[in-house]
């Protein structure tokens, strides 16, 4: 459990990237500041258990605060690629046992066909199905497919620039062992 004090030390990331795990996330996020805590958000509104947000815990606010300023600023790199990650200060309200407002309940009843509003429990249940429907399609072959040809690009891109380099310093190499370097110098 979280408390208030510890509230403020916390960082809540939501990413698109299905390759996260609490070590990879725990891996990433040390460069700024000690990880204390990784605790992944159940998302309910998949089949899947497929987290989409997580409450990082950091040894001291400072660092949770230049988290999420660098966070803003920067790409952030996961496993040797840059994934889209978003980071906020974490609340109070965003835990599953945080306090409740005094005076609030939520009620619930069942309703019979002829009740005016059955029909308006319906047609919610019919549109959080087809929201549900449709959050599984994009994540399934929309995103996935988007991801991966960014992955694809992203490395095609590193590859070119490794070679690019590698050429630069076989060329320096070149000049500093056939003696060209001091030729110059003199």
């Amino acid at each position: 459990m979280f408390t208030h004090s510890s509230i403020q030390m916390c960082v809540v990331q939501s990413f698109t990237c299905l390759v996260v795990t609490k070590a990879v996330l725990r891996t990433s996020l040390n460069q700024f500041g000690n990880v204390e805590k990784v605790q992944f958000i159940p998302n309910y509104t998949e089949s899947r258990s497929i987290p989409r947000c997580a409450f990082v815990e950091i040894e001291n606010s400072k660092q949770a605060k230049q988290i999420v300023s660098e966070m803003g600023n920067f790409p952030f790199m996961m496993s040797g690629m840059p994934r889209p990650i978003r980071a906020r200060a974490a609340e109070m309200e965003m835990f599953d046992d945080h306090k409740r407002k005094p005076g609030r309940k939520i009620k619930f009843r069942c309703l019979d066909p002829q009740d005016p509003d059955f029909k308006v429990a319906k047609e919610l249940k019919l549109l959080t199905k087809k929201h549900a429907a449709e959050s599984s399609f994009v994540l399934k072959y929309f995103l996935s497919q988007v991801q991966l040809a960014q992955e694809e690009k992203l490395a095609n891109q590193q590859a070119e620039t490794l070679k690019a380099n590698y050429e630069k310093y076989e060329l320096i190499e070149g000049v500093l062992n056939d003696g060209s370097a001091n030729r110059i110098i003199t």
